[in-house]
């Protein structure tokens, strides 16, 4: 390990910010105890983004906690490091103790987003490990995946020995306990999988057979789950430099676009007595200056006015600021905005229109949007709105009701505040049909359409003084739409597109279109064949998956959206999606 050590500090003199790769934050647990299986974490992105990921420091944090397993971590290098470890014959290694990936007994990969599959391969192609499971003998770790992406995971499945479904807390120990008994009993890795099945959100792609299915794992005491008090500092600033705390899991809301809002339901949640303990310890064991509130909807977390109650004190004491991410419109207090030293606040309006966010299910009306004049009287100057182009039968009048938010925005600033100088923040996403959602069968438009379409809005916005206009491209949006609906077809693809060059494939200086395109041709296949709409009769890729929410629900979103009407909040009543049956949501 010290030659490898030595031969990696060698290196980082010649490569930008070398703290990426040093490993040593503060916080770290102990390395030298004796385990008896041991795990790296990977992310296939680099050390900033990586060392922001939440959960990945929830399951780190988990498994260091036991006295039996180790767990080191492992982020993507970037371009610069990876030539010149090519260059020294350097294998991947981990942060912690210099370890090879291929020297530990599971590795396993946070697949976050559809964008980050080439980089998965990357990693691998670095560590000098095969990419397809097929082509791994005993002499290669165990590697799984997880993370958003699991929803479907076929695209990617051939590359792993397992897949976990899910939440990672319980099934991560669960397969390395398994790991630490096939060392002892002598198991072959084939062994160790078919025991590993049986575990709740495992899913062994080469033993799976059809007609199986593969129930989602959830942590069911969310109010006691472990989570780390003594996180990570990193070395150098990251995305999300600051405290998180998570509040509950799930959504109430049911927008038919939002496949985390249906994936991660049952909801649970955490008391504000128990978040603020994890708060007040995170904060004295890492000496953040910024906390921030995480869940997919913070303003309805039913305890979030007792929790700003109970943490001012210590926030005001301690000089920290407590960050506010996206909220809700219907959902938003003054009291919340005058709790949070922020310049801005962040608002996702989802659609210009009343007509489309009902389509979409986005409870929210214009008389909501006009409380943004609250954040406003607290001497907030500046707003971030998140909107959608491309949802299901959006037409340029839709679009013109982003601009005609903005202008009663920029003149009810005027009004409350006396002055011109606001700045609205306007983001369109394109929209993506995903899988477990109602519009999961819906066709993705075309790149001219979204051109079209990004052209115009850019076009009303541009007279609206104070707003500027962010967009996401058409076509990493196109290659997204067909990862998400996509079969084991795609894993061919995946490998030929990163062997001519395509990694990185989120950042748009790394992007290569033309190479994604040709690899899709050179494999036989089309993306238009996976965002083109489906019938809802078809079987679909992840049909096998139990998230809990049953498709005949989604199927009746469908109609509903279509027929202009709106699903009611979970917290006001149960709507019988189905989750329940995998356990109860704390506030139903």
């Amino acid at each position: 390990m010290t030659n490898f050590r030595d031969r990696l500090n060698a290196l980082l003199l010649d490569v930008e910010k070398p703290a990426r790769y040093t490993g040593g934050e503060f916080n770290t647990p102990n390395m030298n105890k004796p385990v008896k299986a041991n795990f790296c974490f990977c992310f296939p992105d680099i050390y900033e983004i990586g060392m922001s990921n939440l959960g990945l420091q929830i399951l780190y944090d988990i498994v260091n906690k036991h006295p039996d397993y180790r767990a080191e971590r492992c982020y993507a290098p970037w371009v610069d490091m990876a030539d010149v470890m090519r260059k020294a014959d350097l294998p991947l290694l981990s942060l912690e103790t210099a370890t090879p990936l291929r020297d530990f007994d599971v590795i396993g990969f946070s697949v976050q987003f559809e964008l980050l599959y080439t980089n998965v391969l990357y990693m691998l192609d670095l560590a000098g490990i095969p990419f397809w499971s097929k082509d791994r003998d005993e002499s290669f770790p165990l590697v799984i995946a997880g993370g958003p992406c699991a929803v479907n995971p076929e695209p990617f499945a051939d590359f792993f020995d397992a897949i976990v479904i899910g939440e990672g807390e319980e099934a991560d120990l669960a397969i390395l306990e398994l790991v630490a008994e096939g060392k002892e009993k002598h198991w072959t890795k084939q062994e160790v999988l078919a025991r590993a099945k049986a575990i709740d959100g495992v899913y062994v792609p080469s033993m799976f057979e059809k007609g199986e299915s593969v129930k989602k794992a959830v942590i069911l005491d969310f109010e006691n789950a472990s989570y780390p008090e003594h996180p990570l500092v990193p070395n150098i600033n990251i995305i999300h430099d600051r405290a998180t705390l998570e509040l509950y899991r799930g959504c109430a809301s049911g927008c038919r676009f939002c496949q985390a809002g249906f994936y991660y339901r049952p909801i649970r949640e955490r008391s504000a007595k128990r978040v603020c303990e994890l708060g007040r310890a995170i904060l004295d064991s890492t000496g953040f200056d910024e906390i921030s509130l995480c869940s997919l909807s913070t303003g309805d977390y039913t305890g979030l006015s007792d929790l700003i109650d109970e943490m001012t004190p210590y926030i005001n004491e301690h000089i920290v600021n407590l960050s506010l991410p996206s909220l809700r419109l219907n959902s938003f207090d003054s009291k919340f905005a005058q709790s949070s030293r922020r310049s801005s606040l962040t608002f996702a309006p989802e659609a210009g229109t009343q007509r489309l966010r009902n389509v979409i299910n986005k409870n929210i009306s214009d008389k909501d949007i006009e409380n943004i004049g609250e954040a406003f009287r607290v001497g907030y100057d500046s707003v971030k709105l998140y909107f959608m182009i491309g949802l299901p039968t959006e037409t340029d009048e839709d679009l013109a009701g982003i601009a005609e938010i903005c202008k009663t925005l920029r003149e009810l600033y005027i009004s409350i505040r006396h002055k011109k100088f606001i700045n609205i923040s306007v983001s369109c996403a394109v929209f993506i049909p995903k899988p477990s959602t109602p519009f999961q069968w819906e066709p993705q438009i075309d790149i001219p359409e979204m051109l079209r379409k990004q052209s115009y809005l850019r076009g009303l916005l541009r007279n609206i003084k104070g707003v500027n206009f962010s967009w996401h491209g058409a076509e990493s949006s196109r290659l997204e739409g067909a990862f998400a609906r996509g079969d084991r077809k795609l894993a061919k693809v995946i490998e030929r597109a990163y062997k001519s060059g395509c990694r990185f494939d989120s950042w748009s200086e790394h992007f290569k279109w033309d190479l994604w395109q040709k690899s899709f041709e050179q494999e036989g296949l089309t993306m238009d064949e996976y965002v083109n709409g489906v019938p809802v009769e078809q079987d679909l890729p992840w049909d096998f998956i139990n998230t809990g929410v049953d498709k005949s629900y989604f199927v009746k979103e469908r109609e509903n959206a279509y027929k202009g009407i709106t699903t009611k909040s979970c917290r006001e009543s149960c709507n019988g999606c189905g989750a329940n049956k995998l356990g109860r949501c704390t506030i139903c």
